[in-house]
């Protein structure tokens, strides 16, 4: 039986993350017992862009800002996505970040 990666289980937690709400590398790395893996996590988010079933949007760093979406294909296409989904955006921050954050741990 193959182990699964690291990443395998960073992609099995964002699935989780419901529509209108956003994580963040922290949480996650938190939530699977890797408290000091947030860039790692990042990481994994970076390589998940060509896989569809992967919310990536959904994963921003600790302030709310959207530091992937550079990493996303078009210039503001982070952004768009967390706007579809009911999330405002502005100088690339999530407005009202708390009302937004989901913590996998709860």
């Amino acid at each position: 039986m193959k182990k699964e990666s690291f990443f395998q289980k960073v992609y099995e937690v964002v699935k989780l993350i419901p529509p209108g709400k956003v994580t963040t590398y922290g949480a996650i790395a938190n939530f699977l017992g890797s408290p000091s893996s947030s860039r790692t996590v990042g990481w994994a988010m970076n390589a998940s862009h060509d896989n569809q079933n992967i919310p990536a949007h959904r994963v921003v760093n600790r302030n709310g800002v959207l530091t992937g979406k550079n990493h996303f294909y078009g210039t503001n296409l982070m952004e768009q996505l967390l706007n579809n989904e009911g999330i405002e955006v502005k100088n690339n921050t999530i407005i009202n970040f708390k009302n937004h954050f989901w913590d996998p741990n709860s």
